[in-house]
């Protein structure tokens, strides 16, 4: 019967030995702080538009890709350096050299571009009557390089196109808390816009 049981036990033993296997752990994402939502004006009379942007967002001018001067003196950025990210801000009049339809194609294209890479593009349009804003928030699914891009226009004169950007190679699971975040501060500024 001792036999029995040390056999038992030597099997139970020997079968219950193997060699060391690893279970790898999912990749994870660090955790981004996210400030608290608050706004200010931009309302520089130099400018042709105003609007309402985050506290925790820094307003400067754009000469990041220019030798000299950049094709508009009205084009700026929003940084946000705790977050890594950087909404382009692009103006330009409507003009006979400049029609409104070239300036919608265009946009169009650019928004269009990140189609390679992108799982999927909605363009909801949006309208404010009274400010005379009207214009579509694009929304890029996926691993493009840009997740939301909008233009504004009044149809008459002005025209903005905004694009939101990273400073890290595309990640849509990681960039979602981000992208999220700062998708209501592009429409707080596509609702606060105004025409000068």
């Amino acid at each position: 019967m001792t036999r029995y049981v040390i056999y038992i036990f030597l099997c139970i033993l020997l079968v219950s030995c193997g060699p060391d296997t690893y279970t790898p752990k999912p990749r994870g994402y660090y955790h981004i702080e996210l400030p608290k939502r608050a706004y200010q004006s931009f309302n520089n009379a130099e400018y042709p538009y105003t609007f309402s942007y985050p506290v925790y967002g820094k307003v400067i001018k754009d000469t990041v890709y220019f030798d000299k001067k950049p094709e508009n003196p009205y084009w700026i950025n929003i940084d946000f350096p705790t977050l890594g990210g950087r909404i382009y801000l692009s103006y330009k009049q409507i003009t006979k050299d400049q029609p409104l339809d070239k300036l919608l194609e265009d946009s169009y294209k650019l928004s269009y571009y990140h189609s390679k890479k992108a799982d999927y593009i909605k363009d909801p349009t949006f309208a404010n009557k009274v400010s005379h804003v009207y214009g579509v928030f694009y929304n890029i699914g996926g691993n493009a390089a840009s997740s939301y891009q909008f233009y504004a226009t009044d149809s008459e004169s002005h025209f903005l196109r905004g694009s939101l950007y990273f400073d890290v190679s595309p990640n849509a699971d990681s960039l979602k808390p981000v992208n999220d975040f700062l998708k209501k501060d592009m429409e707080q500024l596509i609702t606060t816009l105004k025409w000068r």
